[in-house]
């Protein structure tokens, strides 16, 4: 069984891509994302509040 739906796969794709060609920003202070694990943690958020198959935040 997927951890992630296909839709939230595609949205996190999608971020990745804007992260390798530098133009993925970060919150209020639009500074770019240099990190990986950042750019991830952005995807799965944004996939998130699309309303796609993500598991929860740990807590």
């Amino acid at each position: 069984m997927a951890k992630y739906g296909k839709d939230s796969q595609k949205k996190i794709a999608e971020v990745m891509k804007k992260w390798e060609k530098g133009e993925l920003k970060s919150g209020k202070s639009e500074k770019p994302v240099t990190s990986q694990r950042q750019a991830v943690a952005i995807g799965i958020s944004e996939a998130r509040k699309a309303g796609g198959k993500v598991p929860p935040k740990k807590k």
